[in-house]
C-alpha cells in the first residue's frame, strides 16, 4: 500500500479480498436467468436464491484463490496499478485467504446440494466443473489466465451456463430465450475482464501470464472490448421475435455503454480501475432493463 493509505482492519482487508464490485457478474446471471424462467412460468424463490448463492461464492472463491495463487506466480507485485491485493499488500496472510477459498467454495456445495435435491443430479456435474474452473483459472500447469482462456471461461461460466443455469433449476427446462440472453450477459461480463487484463498486461507480461492483452497489445483489447459491448446489445435483438420491442428496453444502457468505452479506449494504468468498476455497473443496468423487458414481453 502506498505510504499515505490508510490501512484497512480486518473486515475492511476481507472486504477488499473478495473483491465487491466484481460480483455484479454473478448477481447479474442469476437475475436474467430468473426471469427467463418467470417467462414461461416457472420463476420459484428458493432455487433463485440458491443459485445467487452458487454465483456469488464461486465468484468469491476464485477471487481469493486467484489472490494467493497470482502472488505465488509474481503477477501481483509493487508494480500492481489495480485495486490493492490483500496478500501481495500483506493486509491478510496467504493461508487466511486460502481458508476463505475454501470457505466460499464450500458454501457454494451445499447451495448446489439443494439445487441437485430439486432439479437433478445434472446440476451437480455443472457445479463441480464450475468449481474446478474456478480454481484451474489460475492455478496449475496450464491456468486459464495464463495461457488466454480467460476471456472465454468467464463468458462460459458467467454467461452461458449461469443464465441457462438459472433458469433450468427453476423451470426444470431451458426456455429459449435463456440462450440468446445468456449471450448477452456472457459478452458484458467478459468486458469486465478485458478491462482488467488492458490495465494489467504489462506486470502480467513480466509475470508470464499470457492474457489476449499481453499477446496481441492494447489496440486488440480495446476493439475486443468494443465488440463484447456491442454483441452483447445485439445479442437483446432477437429476443424481439418471443417478447416483442419489450427486451430492448436493455438499450436504454447505451449511452452509458459509450460513455465506458471511451474511458476504456482513451484510459491507460490506474485509471481503467473506474472503468472496470463502471462496467461491471453497466453489466449490471444491462441486465435489470433486459430482464424488465422480458418479463413484460412475456405478460403482452
Amino acid at each position: 500500500m502506498s505510504p499515505g493509505e490508510r490501512r484497512p482492519g480486518n473486515l475492511g482487508a476481507w472486504a477488499q479480498a473478495i473483491r465487491p464490485k466484481t460480483l455484479w457478474a454473478a448477481v447479474t446471471p442469476v437475475v436474467v436467468g430468473s426471469a427467463c424462467a418467470m417467462s414461461v412460468s416457472g420463476f420459484r424463490l428458493g432455487p433463485a436464491l440458491a443459485a445467487l448463492g452458487v454465483g456469488v461464492f464461486i465468484q468469491i472463491g476464485t477471487n481469493l484463490s486467484n489472490d494467493v495463487l497470482d502472488f505465488d506466480r509474481g503477477a501481483d507485485t509493487e508494480r500492481r496499478v489495480g485495486p490493492v491485493r490483500a496478500v501481495q499488500s500483506g493486509l491478510l496472510g496467504r493461508g487466511q485467504v486460502w481458508v476463505g477459498a475454501w470457505i466460499a467454495f464450500g458454501l457454494c456445495v451445499v447451495c448446489g446440494l439443494y439445487l441437485a435435491a430439486v432439479a437433478g443430479w445434472p446440476v451437480l456435474v455443472v457445479g463441480a466443473v464450475s468449481i474446478a474452473s474456478g480454481l484451474l483459472y489460475t492455478a496449475g500447469p496450464w491456468a486459464l489466465a495464463y495461457v488466454g482462456l480467460g476471456d472465454l471461461f468467464v463468458f462460459l461460466f458467467f454467461g452461458l451456463a449461469a443464465v441457462v443455469g438459472t433458469a433450468y433449476v427453476q423451470a426444470l427446462e431451458v426456455p429459449a430465450v435463456a440462450w440468446w440472453a445468456a449471450v448477452a450477459v456472457g459478452a458484458l461480463a467478459t468486458a469486465i475482464l478485458v478491462v482488467n487484463n488492458l490495465r494489467d498486461r504489462e506486470t502480467d507480461a513480466a509475470a508470464g501470464k499470457r492474457t489476449l492483452a499481453v499477446r496481441f497489445g492494447a489496440r486488440f483489447t480495446r476493439l475486443e472490448y468494443a465488440a463484447l459491448l456491442l454483441a452483447g446489445h445485439a445479442a437483446a435483438l432477437p429476443l424481439v421475435v418471443r417478447f416483442g420491442p419489450w427486451p430492448l428496453l436493455s438499450w436504454l444502457a447505451l449511452p452509458f455503454a459509450v460513455a465506458v468505452l471511451r474511458s476504456v479506449w482513451h484510459g491507460e494504468g490506474a485509471a481503467l480501475n473506474l472503468a472496470l468498476a463502471a462496467t461491471a455497473r453497466l453489466l449490471l443496468l444491462f441486465g435489470v432493463l433486459l430482464s424488465i423487458g422480458i418479463v413484460l414481453g412475456a405478460r403482452h
